[in-house]
C-alpha cells in the first residue's frame, strides 16, 4: 500500500522566553492511501497537534512530516471535519458547500455541479436552498462533509466531529461519514476519545501517551475492513480490542 502520510521521527517543542514545553516525542507512523487511522490518547496529549503538523499549519522541531511524499505546507491537499460543523447560519446550505471554493477562488459552476451530486448521492436532494437552522445535527455533519469533499482533497482530518451530537444521533453520523470516506475512497486520520467510535471507523488505532506524546501502540483492526460501524459493534472481537486499548492507554509502560 503506497503511503499518503509519513511522520519518522517526529518531535515538537513548543518555546517561550521562560521554558519549553515538549509536546511530542518521535512520533513514527504512516498512513496507507484509503486508510483510516485513529489517534486516542488522554485530553491534551497531543491528538489534534498531529493534525495540524498534517495539514502543514505547524512544523515539527525535528524530524520529518511527509503528505504524498512531499513537506505538507508544499501542497495542499488536506481538509478538516471539526468538532462543530461551522456552517454560516445566514448562508444556504449550498452556500456553506461553495463557500471553500470561493475562498479558494475554484470554478463555481464546476463545484455547484459536484456538490449537487454528492447531495444527491447522500441522500441530502432538496435541501440546498434551506439553511443549517433547518437541518438535524446529523445532516448538518453530512453537509460539511461535503463543503470538504467538493474541494478534492486526498486527506480528510477529522478532530472528533462527533463529540457535540446526542448518543443516538451520533451512532447514525459515524456509519454515515464511514459510508462516505469508504464511496469516496478517502485517506483519513480520525481523533477521538471515544474508543468505540475509534474501533467502529479506523483500520489501525494509534494509542498515545500524555505528554510528551508518543505512540504506546498501534493496534491493528484491518479485520473489520469493509465492515460498517454498527455490524463491528456486534462482533465478539470488537469487546477484545476495546480491552487492549483501555488497558494499553492505562498503562505507564509499553
Amino acid at each position: 500500500m503506497e503511503n499518503l502520510i509519513t511522520f519518522d521521527k517526529v518531535c515538537l517543542t513548543y518555546h517561550t522566553k521562560e521554558s519549553e514545553t515538549p509536546v511530542l516525542s518521535d512520533i513514527c507512523f504512516d498512513v496507507g492511501r484509503g486508510e483510516l487511522v485513529g489517534l486516542v490518547g488522554p485530553s491534551g496529549c497531543g491528538k489534534t497537534t498531529i493534525l495540524s503538523l498534517v495539514s502543514g499549519i505547524i512544523k515539527p522541531t525535528s524530524g520529518i512530516v511527509l503528505t504524498d511524499g512531499q513537506p505538507p505546507e508544499k501542497c495542499d491537499i488536506s481538509g478538516y471535519m471539526l468538532q462543530k460543523d461551522e456552517l454560516l447560519p445566514w448562508r444556504t446550505n449550498m452556500g456553506n458547500i461553495l463557500l471553500g471554493a470561493e475562498i479558494k477562488k475554484l470554478d463555481r459552476q464546476q463545484i455547484k455541479e459536484k456538490a449537487v451530486r454528492l447531495l444527491e448521492k447522500y441522500d441530502l436532494a432538496g435541501v440546498e436552498k434551506h439553511y443549517p437552522t433547518q437541518l438535524s445535527g446529523g445532516m448538518r455533519q453530512r453537509i460539511a462533509l461535503i463543503r470538504t469533499l467538493v474541494l478534492a482533497p486526498q486527506i480528510i482530518l477529522l478532530d472528533e466531529p462527533f463529540s457535540a451530537l446526542d448518543f443516538q444521533t451520533r451512532l447514525q453520523v459515524v456509519g454515515d461519514v464511514y459510508n462516505m470516506l469508504h464511496e469516496e475512497e478517502m485517506t483519513a486520520v480520525f481523533v477521538t476519545h471515544d474508543i468505540n467510535e475509534a474501533i467502529s471507523m479506523c483500520d489501525r488505532v494509534a494509542v498515545l501517551s500524555s505528554k510528551p506524546c508518543r505512540i504506546k501502540k498501534m493496534v491493528d483492526i484491518s479485520e473489520f475492513n469493509g465492515i460498517p460501524p454498527s455490524e463491528r459493534r456486534l462482533k465478539g472481537r470488537f469487546l477484545e480490542i476495546y480491552d487492549e486499548i483501555l488497558r494499553t492507554m492505562q498503562s505507564d509502560t509499553e
